[in-house]
């Protein structure tokens, strides 16, 4: 008789997401055969797809199509749930043509863009057929396409976990790399101060004022409120400049913001788009040990 193991088990359930103790008798009825196993539970437990899109993906690719003069482009996030799988030529392939059609054919949202045919099939199709064939769950997560004000340009990095598009108008095919791979690097959450989420700004505020407190309680000196309100609002604009591209200092130069970067070069950034994969996404953390335990005790319970 053929031994089940704990890993046999688990890497059922990874590919399945069944129950541990229906994956081991699936496994038990296969003779350890993990293909024949997995075909059990999909009978048992329905299609493979539709069970997998109840899993988190956090996971993926970020991809980017620019139209060849640069006028039109798209920046799109697909995710799964593995590196592996985010690797996968299917995956990337499915994503490129994403990024290509969003740029192309202008749709509102994620439903939109599911409701188009990509070579004749419906997206929403094609991703369902993927789910199928790499048995993970795959989702569109968001998209920005773009007509450009300027010429459009990007930046990938790190097996496409950070993807960057930009809208450069004036400067050349350099400057715009340069400041691609710049925002890429500090991920500035806005262009300027006006693109700041005011409620963040607030909060910024609301620190510099209690910190400020804090700091003249320490010194046991008495400090008047005009000085505390500069300090305040010195601390405020410190926030803007970090978080703001145009306040950033420029990586390859920290003595030159980026705002400085654009003018010796008579250029301006009419926007951009940062994907990070998987960001504000909270990923399912799995203990398997702890779910072992959880099951003998049900186990003992019953007998």
């Amino acid at each position: 008789m053929v031994e089940i193991t704990a890993g046999m088990v688990r890497e059922l359930r990874e590919k399945t997401d069944a129950p541990m103790m229906e994956c081991k008798k699936a496994l038990t009825e296969a003779a350890g055969d993990l293909g024949k196993a997995e075909e059990i539970l999909r009978v048992k437990l329905g299609n493979k797809a539709s069970k997998a899109s109840s899993r988190v993906a956090a996971e993926g690719v970020v991809a980017v199509h620019i139209s060849a003069d640069g006028k039109k482009g798209a920046i799109i996030e697909l995710n799964c749930e593995t590196d592996f799988v985010a690797k996968n030529d299917d995956f990337l392939a499915f994503a490129a043509a994403l990024a290509k059609l969003a740029a192309e054919q202008k749709s509102a949202d994620v439903a939109a863009i599911s409701a188009m045919t990509i070579d004749g099939v419906v997206v929403e199709e094609r991703r369902k057929a993927l789910v199928g064939k790499i048995g993970e769950n795959v989702s569109i997560r968001r998209f920005s396409p773009v007509d450009a004000k300027g010429k459009l340009a990007n930046y990938v990095h790190g097996g496409a976990k950070i993807g960057v598009m930009l809208d450069l108008v004036g400067g050349d095919d350099t400057l715009a790399k340069d400041i691609a791979m710049h925002i890429a690097a500090s991920k500035p959450k806005a262009l300027d101060a006006s693109g700041v989420a005011p409620e963040a700004i607030e909060a910024e505020r609301r620190v510099a004022t209690e910190k400020a407190a804090e700091d003249a309680a320490k010194s046991g000196k008495s400090i008047p409120p005009e000085i505390m309100a500069k300090r305040v609002e010195g601390s405020v604009q410190k926030f803007l400049k970090e978080v703001t591209l145009l306040g950033q200092l420029f990586v390859k130069n920290d003595k030159q913001t980026i705002e400085q970067l654009l003018k010796s070069a008579n250029a301006s950034v009419a926007r951009f788009d940062l994907f990070v994969v998987g960001e504000g996404i909270e990923k399912k953390k799995d203990d398997f040990a702890a779910e072992v335990m959880a099951q003998v005790g049900q186990a003992k319970q019953k007998t």
